[in-house]
Parts: C-alpha cells; sequence; structure tokens
C-alpha cells in the first residue's frame, strides 16, 4: 500500500492551499481517509476524515471551518483544501487509510509520507 502526498509550500499568512494523496495497492473505495499533522517539536494531531463514500466527514475543533476534505474514489485521491492559513498551521501533513470509527483516535491502517506546509506571518 501507498499513499502518496503532495502539493505543500510555502504560503503567507490568510492565504489557501489544496493538499491531495493518491493511494494506490488497497481498495480505496472501502477505506476511510483521514488527514494528521506534525508540527515541529509536537506530536500528531488529527485533522479531518471523509468516510469511505464520501457521505460523512468530521474534523477536528482547530481546523473546523476552515479546511475541507473531499475524495475522488474514481481516481483514488483523497483532498484538503486549507483556507485562512495561520503560522501554527505550519507542519508536515500526512495522509492515512482506515475506519471511520477510529480514524480520529489515531488508530489507521496506512500511513503517507508527509507533505510540508509552511505558512509565513
Amino acid at each position: 500500500v501507498q499513499l502518496q502526498a503532495s502539493g505543500g509550500g510555502l504560503v503567507e499568512a490568510g492565504g489557501s492551499l489544496t493538499i491531495s494523496c493518491t493511494a494506490s495497492g488497497l481498495t480505496f473505495s472501502e477505506n476511510s481517509m483521514g488527514w494528521f499533522r506534525q508540527a515541529p517539536g509536537k506530536e500528531r494531531e488529527f485533522i479531518a476524515t471523509i468516510s469511505s463514500g464520501g457521505t460523512m466527514r468530521h474534523y477536528a475543533d482547530s481546523v473546523k471551518g476552515r479546511f475541507t476534505i473531499s475524495r475522488d474514489n474514481a481516481h483514488n485521491t483523497v483532498s484538503l483544501e486549507l483556507n485562512g492559513l495561520k503560522p501554527e498551521d505550519t507542519a508536515v501533513y500526512y495522509c492515512a487509510a482506515g475506519a471511520w470509527r477510529t480514524m480520529d483516535l489515531g488508530k489507521v491502517d496506512y500511513w503517507g509520507q508527509g507533505t510540508l506546509v509552511t505558512v509565513s506571518s
């Protein structure tokens, strides 16, 4: 299983960015997908998850209303649109695959490699 994240970069505070993750080696449409992030010196934290069919979404309070998770099962891709970025959003962002009920607990089946998002003040 491979989860390949892309789209990270440097953005100014208040700006927007979309990061994506393409999956292979698993039945994508049967897995809930999620995004996590890890800031320097901090533990990895849950950001958002979307159900296998894309009908349910759940967000961490810290990003609710600013970030939007979506998926395209035809292309095995999950994306995260980041709006209203703040310097504290600077982190390595990881995608993950697993079960809906345990995603926000960090209990996932597969992790992707990260993509770095840096927000300048």
